[in-house]
């Protein structure tokens, strides 16, 4: 290893990650906090449940149009000009929302606050990947693991908050903490990996795009499906496990209770997946989290008691934690790291609409059949479909890598 070389998996590297998971912890709130308060929205504004999922569609299409265009602005500007930009939007859209009159406003406000949330993530993501090589897997797990570790702290203490004074005070706590936690920490991250070493990383990961026997373009296509499949399904619990647990009559106490459980169990998930990463490579450890996920899936449909919808809630979080930190691994593995920004936030903005359009679909499904049995049936549909694309990039590669050796 040259002393070039030496700035991957370093331990100022691994510093940085510690930061990093800071920081998405804090600035990974927007994507949850709508959640939480989905059933006191309807309630406030006299919605429909589909109505009401508005806020959060709108949510999830700021966060991936934030995904696309701040991680360009990440490989152009550097990380720490797009997270202190994020955090300034972030708090005065929460100061702005908790004095929205209607709907409308809630979720045009949402929308801004869904851009900047996306800095603490895909983005942030794909910075922290350009630090490693042998430990690529693990650390892009740990940091993907702020956005679950956010999801898992906030909906039960914002909970209690909202169950007190109502949801409006929990936007008002939020604009606070933003700046006070946001900005300090994202001035440590100013220093970017030098252009010789992206590089040798960007020969690397072209010589890999070859081997699996479709073009860089085809692959970013087929990672974009994918993610749209796998989230589909994925929105179903992650979104609407509140609203469930509400319709069942176990209040939205349990709800934010059973969505915690659920993301402690993607923690654990996404950690596992990253060991797993970086022995198996990003597509193989994908299929494993999706094929996992569907089977979590089909545990939901007989469960309709207290215990058994927490056990299964558990499950879901440490079957499906893994996927989406998947694609910043494959992405990294074989597309050009000097665009590690824009192509890990395309991938991940894909996988965010398929959240928002899943969260939409099963609040749809809701209202039309009077449960949710038919919208977790549709997640499952969804899922199969990221399976199958899976499944063609391993083969088909495979089948390449084969054919070089008997040539």
């Amino acid at each position: 290893m040259t002393d070039r070389d030496a700035i991957f998996d370093s331990p100022y590297s691994w510093g940085r990650l510690g930061l990093t998971l800071l920081i998405g912890v804090m600035g990974n709130t927007g994507m949850w906090v709508v959640t939480v308060i989905l059933p006191e929205v309807q309630e406030t504004f006299g919605a429909t449940r589909a109505a009401a999922s508005m806020p959060y569609v709108m949510t999830m299409i700021g966060f991936a149009l934030g995904n696309l265009l701040i991680g360009r602005a990440v490989d152009r500007f550097g990380v720490t000009a797009a997270l202190s930009g994020a955090a300034v939007l972030i708090s005065v859209g929460y100061a702005t929302a908790a004095m929205a009159p209607s709907m409308l406003v809630l979720s045009l406000l949402q929308l801004a606050i869904g851009f900047g949330t996306a800095a603490s993530f895909g983005p942030l993501i794909a910075d922290l990947s350009q630090w490693f090589q042998r430990r690529r897997g693990i650390a892009v797990a740990v940091a993907a693991c702020g956005n679950y570790l956010s999801g898992a702290i906030w909906p039960v203490l914002l909970g209690w908050l909202a169950a007190d004074a109502g949801w409006r005070w929990v936007y008002w706590a939020l604009a606070v903490l933003t700046l006070v936690i946001m900005l300090p920490l994202a001035q440590f991250l100013r220093r970017r990996v030098p252009a010789d070493a992206l590089a040798r990383a960007d020969a690397a990961a072209a010589a890999q795009a070859r081997a699996t026997g479709f073009s860089p373009g085809q692959l970013q296509g087929l990672l974009g499906l994918a993610g749209i499949g796998c989230c589909v399904a994925m929105a179903m619990p992650q979104v609407h496990i509140v609203a469930l647990c509400v319709d069942m009559g176990f209040g939205a106490g349990v709800g934010a209770e059973m969505l915690s459980l659920m993301l402690v169990g993607g923690v654990l998930s996404r950690l596992v997946s990253g060991v797993m990463a970086d022995r198996l490579g990003g597509v193989r450890t994908l299929l494993i989290g999706s094929t996992l996920q569907c089977i979590a899936l089909f545990l939901y449909l007989p469960a309709g008691g207290l215990v058994s919808l927490y056990v299964v809630s558990f499950v879901f979080g440490l079957s499906q934690g893994g996927i989406v930190p998947s694609y910043a691994v494959i992405v990294r593995e074989f597309l050009p790291a000097r665009e590690a920004g824009a192509r890990v936030g395309l991938v991940m903005m894909m996988t965010i609409l398929g959240m928002a359009l899943g969260g939409w679909m099963s609040g749809a499904i809701r209202d039309w059949t009077g449960d949710y049995q038919w919208a977790f049936i549709n997640g499952i549909a969804w899922n199969g479909l990221n399976i199958a694309i899976m499944v063609l990039i391993l083969t088909r590669g495979n089948r390449a890598r084969r054919g070089a050796v008997a040539a």
